[in-house]
């Protein structure tokens, strides 16, 4: 008889996790040497985007997010990477609530405004003593 509690059931939760392995089609995973040329295929798929976003870190483009869109069509096929997606996940939420902390924003707040002010105080000093002159184009002195 169902009672209408949620008591014991973990699905439709927002927080469950789905089932770590394999999400290729049963027709795919019924065959071993289909299977293991699907994981085969994803791999290659996943380390060629990886690999374009290891290019783009040092290069102007998204390159993390890249990274971690070839993680992710790994871990479509791959425990390892499903379990490297949860922890950075995990990890990422972890920052992310840390950062809206009050006392962690006012903190940066406090220290970004600092900077900010010790930044222009250097900027206007420099304007003061030589002008609008390039560093490179002072004077010897």
């Amino acid at each position: 008889m169902d009672t209408g509690s949620d008591e014991g059931k973990t699905t439709g939760t927002p927080d469950a996790e789905p089932p770590l392995g394999s999400r290729a089609p049963d027709f795919i995973k019924a065959r071993r040497t289909l299977h293991l040329s699907w994981q085969v295929g994803v791999f290659v798929v996943g380390l060629a985007v990886v690999g374009t976003g290891i290019v783009l870190l040092p290069l102007p483009g998204p390159g993390w997010v890249i990274i971690f869109a070839g993680m992710a069509i790994w871990a479509t096929e791959f425990v390892w990477a499903q379990l490297v997606l949860r922890w950075t996940k995990r990890k990422v939420t972890e920052a992310a609530k840390k950062a809206l902390d009050p006392k962690v924003r006012r903190r940066n707040i406090i220290l970004t405004t600092a900077g900010l002010v010790i930044a222009g105080t250097l900027l206007g000093f420099y304007l003061w003593k030589y002008g609008m002159t390039m560093p490179w184009d002072l004077p010897d002195q």
